[in-house]
């Protein structure tokens, strides 16, 4: 069961994170929105991956659910924050 919960939150954790870190990231970057986009979509591979190695790595899987869930409610008000501003800060 542990290594279910913690693959789930490797998974689909990680999917989160790393979408939500691509599409924050074009908004914050002081650089031409095709690069900005460019360059959040690259840095989304290693994000994904740091996410799946920590969630093997932590020693209580309760511990990678409670931090995910709040890395993904940061993340997610960011961009609803940044779409409510005009779509840019």
């Amino acid at each position: 069961m542990d290594v279910a919960a913690r693959a789930l939150a490797a998974a689909v954790g990680g999917y989160l994170i790393a979408a939500l870190t691509t599409a924050l990231l074009p908004r914050l970057l002081p650089m031409p929105r095709s690069e900005a986009v460019i360059t959040a979509t690259l840095l989304s591979f290693p994000i994904y991956a740091a996410v799946v190695l920590w969630a093997f790595a932590a020693a209580r899987v309760a511990r990678v659910w409670r931090w995910t869930l709040a890395v993904v409610v940061v993340l997610s008000a960011g961009n609803w924050l940044a779409i409510a501003s005009a779509g840019r800060l």
